[in-house]
């Protein structure tokens, strides 16, 4: 970083005042809480880490130094919640990725589902969907819910990949068929009220973990999550999101 665009000594030290001021803000929220929910406690917890982050980004900056304090849930966390407190409608962001690991088998289950729908012409339906990996994806989205696809993929020749579901507050449902065209350009991250995430990457970061602690007589328990097939689940909170990842 060049000279000019180091922050100056005066802009660090008035970070780290902010850090202090934002400090004393969140002990008095905490000490005043009236409830597991009390929002002044997630606004102070919001901007003590906002406060904590710009001072070591400062520090850094301009005197390549950094603090010993680490935000929970920095890594992919969300950004503070600024959605409506009583919302009144709600919309699932849903994403899967599926590997398509046994071709012949999508494309015989499709052929079945074709085929018991009438149509069994070597021209029809059932021997395009025999053929085509695309025409038998086609068939049996359009049979089976998502869900099913989900708890029955290795039936159809899938191998499961990450998946996410967001939850995000509206003060009111939207007109039928306003966002059809681009269902997910308008997902606002500071109206979701939680996140559920899979992936096999967190099977991977708690065995490291479980190493860690078995090398040091630990008894190998991870933090956060529930061990549930491919991918340890976790989930991350956007009104509660000084909750921290894990839950």
């Amino acid at each position: 970083m060049s000279d000019a665009a180091q922050p100056t000594a005066a802009e660090v030290r008035a970070a780290a005042e902010a850090v202090k001021t934002a400090l004393d803000r969140h002990l008095a929220a905490v000490e005043l809480r009236t409830g597991d929910d009390d929002k002044a406690v997630y606004e102070a917890f919001n901007a003590l880490a906002a406060a904590a982050e710009a001072y070591d980004e400062l520090l850094y900056d301009r005197y390549d130094e950094v603090t010993p304090f680490e935000i929970p849930g920095a890594d992919g966390a969300l950004p503070p919640y600024a959605g409506p407190d009583e919302p009144h409608a709600l919309s699932l962001l849903i994403r899967r990725d599926y590997a398509v690991a046994e071709p012949q088998r999508l494309l015989a289950q499709a052929r079945r589902v074709a085929e018991l729908d009438g149509d069994e012409e070597t021209t029809g339906a059932a021997a395009r969907a025999g053929a085509s990996p695309l025409a038998a994806l086609g068939v049996l989205f359009g049979e089976y819910e998502p869900d099913e696809i989900a708890s029955r993929h290795k039936e159809f020749g899938l191998e499961e990949g990450d998946s996410t579901l967001w939850v995000t507050a509206s003060d009111e449902l939207p007109e039928p068929g306003e966002w059809l065209n681009a269902p997910f350009d308008h997902a606002d991250p500071e109206r979701i009220v939680c996140r559920f995430d899979v992936s096999s990457v967190f099977d991977e970061d708690e065995d490291e973990d479980g190493d860690e602690d078995d090398e040091g007589g630990g008894d190998g328990d991870f933090e956060g999550g529930v061990d549930d097939g491919p991918g340890v689940p976790r989930a991350v909170a956007g009104a509660d999101q000084h909750a921290g990842a894990g839950f």
